[in-house]
């Protein structure tokens, strides 16, 4: 006997698919650069130095229309100390920071669509 675990995604939700070699599959599309990948759409994005993190780099996570309230890091090989200022200054517009490597912010998010929590992830390819 076998079993389906295929997650249930809603039809148009941006599920990433794979990652490594220096990039992502999400919804069937391949990336070669730093993404931010909301459940409606994925978007190119420019992080900077992510141990100097500036709102101005995640400036689309509120631009969007949809507004998300967990916003998963994926800092690339391995997890990267953000500030507590930085933190503090995303908790005031109402998104809990998570950072994380990359890989764990690609599964993390992918389960969290299917559970369809608010999530976004902004993840620098490995």
């Amino acid at each position: 006997m076998s079993f389906d675990i295929t997650p249930a995604v809603p039809l148009g939700r941006q599920l990433i698919q794979s990652y490594g070699d220096g990039r992502f599959t999400i919804s069937d599309q391949t990336y070669d650069h730093p993404v931010i990948i909301f459940p409606e759409q994925t978007v190119v994005w420019q992080p900077g130095d992510l141990t100097v993190p500036t709102l101005e780099a995640f400036s689309s996570v509120f631009d969007t229309a949809s507004p998300v309230d967990i916003l998963l890091v994926g800092c690339g090989p391995v997890t990267l100390f953000i500030p507590p200022v930085f933190r503090e200054m995303i908790k005031e517009k109402g998104v809990v920071l998570e950072p994380m490597d990359t890989g764990s912010a690609c599964r993390t998010y992918n389960v969290l669509l299917t559970e369809e929590r608010r999530v976004a992830a902004a993840l620098v390819p490995v």
